[in-house]
């Protein structure tokens, strides 16, 4: 199982994490990213697909001190983010001047 992290727009700031299957977690998450806006996924997949590989994730909350990493982050509610995120939607790639110099340094062995 692999962890989502779920950012959203709602003024609880939960960011909830729960745990995805691989199959689902490739579907959100293709060709190596670790980021997806759920609009876009929705695009990509059609909302009844999204919906098929989104429902039974909700049923599986896992708690943040129980999660043995993030594999990846969903957001919701936050296509005002969208200049900010990496094209790649891979954390590695993240605009240099959005991090500081240890991440700088990290990133660049993962890329």
């Amino acid at each position: 199982m692999k962890n989502i992290q779920i950012i959203d727009g709602a003024d609880n700031a939960t960011y909830s994490v729960f745990q995805a299957t691989e199959a689902e977690f490739d579907a959100i998450f293709p060709n190596g990213r670790d980021i997806e806006l759920v609009e876009d996924l929705i695009d990509r997949l059609g909302e009844e697909i999204a919906g098929a590989v989104l429902t039974p994730i909700w049923t599986r909350p896992i708690l943040k001190r129980d999660a043995l990493g993030i594999h990846g982050t969903l957001f919701y509610d936050n296509d005002r983010r969208r200049n900010h995120i990496p094209t790649s939607k891979r954390q590695v790639d993240w605009n240099d001047g959005a991090i500081n110099q240890a991440q700088r340094d990290l990133f660049a062995k993962h890329r």
